[in-house]
């Protein structure tokens, strides 16, 4: 066992060079960050209700502790929400805890240059000079369809789709990360296998079949456009949007109503029919990789009318001519992507695909599994708090920490001994296991080390001392029987001991768990300590404190009982019997 204990520890230092993690990561109260004070905005200007501000609270807590340790703190404070995220340049956070992340399908009506086009273009054209990405749920016909050939489930799924059933496969072949769709050219996925649209055309299954714009003028924002079916007030807006001025970003777009809005770069603006599916239907998301191209994804399933309302808005898109063959993902007022649609899609799953990286496609993923906002907030101010005070405490906390450790040390060399190296060698290996783990987390589970995890640890080297505690009087216990020899009672000694060290540890471990999950915080943080250290204690006292006092009772010192080696036959003998006078009768 003591060579088992060797080699984690081992592994656990090579796993912390091979990242270069040497110090634990910090959190808000020690290494400073970021406090994000976020103000609901209602429709008519009305005070939240308290429901949507508690639903709002635990899905903005979702999101920030996405990993279920890390030290970011989420509370209500009145009608505002108060975020504090430990560490610097917590860009990505700020942004994701406000935003609505609510994703919806709209097929395209019109489209437009997001700016007045330069002289001669042609606003019917799509206004990039890039073909559009398409989507599509065909086996077999050409490289974009080709993932829903196989039926294996595809990295990050939470359900293999049944590929044989119905062409679920593959229905987005667009990233979101790329709203303009010239990064990363899509092919097209026509049954001829005919090369991709050229620029501005769109990219439908016959090209000669998407309709030319007649000659108008070319700075007319209207040129071209199909009024029919549009909304009057749709369409004024959609003259008068400039997108370098007016992106629309965080916007609440009415899914019951049309919505006018822009890509992500502002190159394009687009005239939206009513939300054809809203992020509400969709079940689950989860991030995976393409294992035949080796790019990053996004899978959505659907949930309740999901599935049938995304095989209706695939259908009318791919019977209309462009540019309504196109279904537009809008997230958060902007148009992320609007692939073409080159089939009827059923079957109840997306896959949005494109030029993803791991960061981008988790971070997609996470918004939409963590649901929506139930309010739109604005960012009333954003703090950075100063790491100054936060050095003090971890210095006060480390040094309590020591003087804790020293008086045990003392104690356990005076009362147990030479018996008393086995403590100090005991809470050395538990010190160094427990440094690696929070050292490890902090570089692979974002946990970050805080004053109520310190507190925590401290409180631990108690309950280390106490399993030592109960062994050794254990081993006195059946050596002052005198039947024994020492490696007799230290056999007899553990199989008694460990029962009363795991019903211990046991409760120790689930009040931790209790008070986790319960609490949230600081004492969230404290109990999460608590239950690391009393799972290391288990450990340490299986793995090296019962091998260890086994090994050196073959040593003679501790063998012939001597007088240091706090096994001494002064110690281990019975107290003195002092016989009684019985008086007795003249």
């Amino acid at each position: 066992m003591l060579l088992v204990l060797l080699a984690i520890i081992l592994a656990m230092g090579g796993a912390m060079l091979l990242n270069k993690a040497y110090t634990p990561e910090y959190g808000l109260d020690l290494a400073g960050g970021t406090t994000v004070t976020l103000q609901p905005v209602t429709p008519n200007g009305s005070a939240p209700s308290q429901e949507s501000l508690d639903l709002a609270v635990n899905i903005i807590r979702e999101r920030v502790n996405g990993s279920g340790i890390s030290d970011a703190e989420v509370a209500k404070s009145g009608d505002n929400i108060v975020i504090s995220v430990p560490g610097a340049g917590q860009e990505e956070v700020v942004k994701l805890v406000g935003t609505t992340a609510e994703l919806r399908f709209r097929q395209v009506l019109a489209i437009g240059a997001g700016s007045p086009p330069p002289p001669g273009q042609l606003s019917t054209q799509a206004p990039t000079p890039t073909p559009s990405p398409t989507a599509s749920g065909r086996k077999g016909n050409n490289k974009e369809s080709k993932p829903a050939e196989s039926g294996t489930p595809k990295p990050g799924a939470t359900a293999a789709p049944d590929t044989g059933a119905s062409p679920a496969g593959r229905a987005l072949s667009s990233a979101l990360t790329n709203p303009s769709p010239g990064a990363t050219p899509a092919p097209s996925a026509e049954p001829s296998g005919d090369k991709p649209a050229k620029p501005g055309k769109s990219a439908a299954p016959d090209a000669s079949a998407a309709p030319t714009a007649p000659p108008t003028a070319p700075d007319d924002p209207m040129a071209g456009v199909d009024p029919t079916g549009i909304d009057p007030a749709a369409l004024k807006r959609f003259e008068t949007l400039d997108c370098a001025k007016d992106a629309g970003v965080g916007a609440q777009d009415a899914p019951d109503k049309q919505y006018v809005g822009c890509s992500q770069d502002g190159s394009t603006k687009f005239v939206l029919d009513k939300a054809a599916v809203t992020g509400t239907s969709i079940d689950s998301a989860s991030s995976g990789v393409e294992p035949q191209t080796g790019e990053w994804l996004v899978q959505l399933a659907f949930k309740g009318q999901g599935p049938d309302q995304w095989s209706k808005v695939t259908t009318t898109a791919f019977n209309s001519q462009a540019p309504r063959n196109q279904v537009a993902m809008v997230l958060d007022g902007v148009v992320i992507s609007a692939p073409v649609i080159q089939e009827p899609i059923t079957g109840g799953r997306a896959q949005i695909s494109g030029s993803f990286t791991q960061v981008t496609a988790d971070e997609l993923a996470n918004q939409l599994k963590y649901g929506a906002l139930p309010l739109k907030f604005e960012k009333s101010s954003i703090e950075e708090v100063s790491s100054t005070l936060g050095a003090d405490q971890l210095r006060g906390g480390l040094i309590a920490g020591a003087i804790g450790l020293l008086l045990v040390v003392v104690y356990s060399m005076l009362y147990y001994r030479g018996l008393g190296i086995v403590s100090v060698l005991s809470l050395l290996v538990a010190t160094i296991v427990t440094y690696q783990s929070v050292v490890l987390l902090g570089a692979f589970a974002g946990f970050r080390l805080s004053l109520p995890h310190i507190i925590g640890l401290i409180v631990s080297i108690g309950i280390t001392a106490d399993s030592f505690i109960v062994y050794f009087e254990r081993i006195r216990d059946e050596m002052k029987e005198g039947r024994r020899s020492l490696r007799t009672a230290i056999e007899v000694a553990w199989v008694r001991a460990r029962r009363t060290i795991l019903i211990a540890d046991a409760v120790m471990f689930i009040a931790a768990v209790v008070l986790y999950f319960l609490a949230v915080g600081g004492v969230a943080g404290f109990a999460f300590a608590m239950g690391l250290t009393t799972l290391i204690d288990i450990a340490v006292v299986f793995m090296f404190t019962k091998p260890f006092v086994a090994m050196l009772a073959k040593l003679k010192f501790f063998a012939k009982g001597h007088k240091l080696s706090g096994l001494d036959a002064e110690r281990m003998s019975e107290a003195p019997v002092t016989p009684k006078t019985v008086p007795q009768e003249a």
